[in-house]
C-alpha cells in the first residue's frame, strides 16, 4: 500500500479534497471586492463562503454599493413618482436596490415569494434576492413593519437605487 505523502511547506493542504490555498485565494478576492459572500462549485465540490459583516447589514451594504455602482445611476424615469406617491400616502420606508441585477421574489422557482403586500418584516429579514454576476445576494429589511408595496416583478431587472419595497414602519399607522 502507498504512503500518504505529507504536502510541502506552502503547498496548497487538502482537506477532504478542498483546496485550502485555493479558499484563502478566494477570501482574498471576497475582501478585495467587498463581497459578503461567495458561492462556486468546480470538480464537483460545491463551495458556499460567506464572511460575518463587522457592521450593521444596512450600513455595510450602503457602504459596499457606494463603492461599486456609479453615483449618476438611477432608478427608472415614473418609478421615482410611484415611490414619492406611495411614500407620501402611506408614509412608508422604501428598501432600494444596492445593486444592478435580476429582480427574485424567492429562493427559487417553484418556492414562495419571501415576502408579499401585507407580510410582517423584521429587521435583517430576507426580502428577496438580486442576481448579479452569477452570484446571488440576498437583500434585506433595515426596518421592521409591514411590506405595503412591492415595486419590481419577479425575473426582472432592478437598476441601482431602484425601489424594491415599501414598508411601513412598525408603530406608524
Amino acid at each position: 500500500m502507498a504512503k500518504k505523502q505529507k504536502p510541502e511547506a506552502g503547498a496548497g493542504t487538502d482537506v477532504r479534497g478542498v483546496d485550502l490555498s485555493e479558499v484563502k485565494r478566494v477570501l482574498a478576492f471576497m475582501q478585495e471586492n467587498g463581497l459578503e459572500e461567495f458561492e462556486y462549485e468546480r470538480r464537483g465540490m460545491h463551495i458556499r463562503l460567506k464572511r460575518a459583516s463587522a457592521h450593521p447589514a444596512a450600513a455595510h451594504r450602503s457602504a459596499a454599493t457606494a463603492q461599486t455602482a456609479p453615483p449618476h445611476a438611477a432608478a427608472p424615469a415614473g418609478a421615482h413618482e410611484r415611490v414619492k406617491e406611495a411614500a407620501q400616502a402611506e408614509d412608508v420606508h422604501t428598501i432600494k436596490s444596492p445593486i444592478v441585477g435580476t429582480f427574485y421574489s424567492s429562493p427559487s422557482p417553484e418556492a414562495e415569494p419571501f415576502v408579499v403586500v401585507g407580510s410582517r418584516v423584521e429587521t435583517a429579514q430576507v426580502l428577496c434576492i438580486i442576481e448579479a454576476m452569477k452570484l446571488m445576494n440576498e437583500i434585506e429589511s433595515d426596518v421592521a413593519g409591514e411590506v405595503v408595496q412591492v415595486f419590481v416583478e419577479n425575473g426582472h431587472p432592478v437598476e441601482y437605487g431602484e425601489a424594491l419595497f415599501g414598508i411601513r414602519v412598525q408603530g406608524k399607522k
